[in-house]
């Protein structure tokens, strides 16, 4: 009885439990000072999965799926600056406050806290995020901005006036109600 008590219990919650989710979503990043070749690219692989019941959201991506203009600017990012090799993905844990399905009826702002790991390393990044609802997909976006020594990041004295002291991180994510 106990047991059959326990199985109905789990399968409440994920009966009403409902998440979105996404692989395709887009993270870019801009490093860019200018007179300089830009310093930006983008990543269009993000996995993304958003609780509605509580607004906890968490992402993953590789770093090496981030495409540059320039292929040089791409192995010297992964080889430098980000050591993809021993570092590969980037993870965000967070919660989006306030977070309530129902009352997105046009663009709604939210504030979302939590943790963004890269190179192995924590960050506590807070930001305002815009979600829009259109039919059974979520729209969030957001922009926020990261230092390079937060991460160990070493940028070499012969490019540090090329690259920004703060990256600018912009994500757009489309999530799919998973089934």
């Amino acid at each position: 009885m106990k047991s059959l008590f326990i199985i109905l219990l789990f399968l409440s919650q994920s009966i009403f439990c409902q998440k979105y989710f996404t692989r395709t979503g887009s993270t870019e990043f801009k490093a860019s000072v200018d007179t300089f070749e830009p310093v930006e690219a983008k990543n269009n692989s993000t996995t993304v999965i958003l609780n509605t019941q509580n607004g906890e959201i968490a992402s993953l991506l590789l770093i090496n799926a981030f495409r540059f203009r320039l292929a040089l600017m791409q192995e010297h990012f992964n080889e430098n600056y980000m050591d993809s090799d021993e570092f590969p993905k980037a993870t965000f844990t967070g919660k989006i406050h306030n977070f309530n399905i129902n009352e997105i009826v046009s663009e709604k702002d939210y504030k979302i806290t939590g943790i963004l790991n890269v190179r192995g390393i924590n960050k506590e990044i807070v930001t305002l995020s815009k979600v829009i609802k259109t039919g059974n997909n979520i729209f969030l976006k957001s922009t926020f901005s990261v230092k390079p020594q937060d991460f160990n990041i070493k940028i070499p004295s012969i490019v540090r006036n090329k690259i920004a002291e703060s990256v600018i991180i912009t994500i757009n994510y489309e999530l799919s109600e998973k089934k």
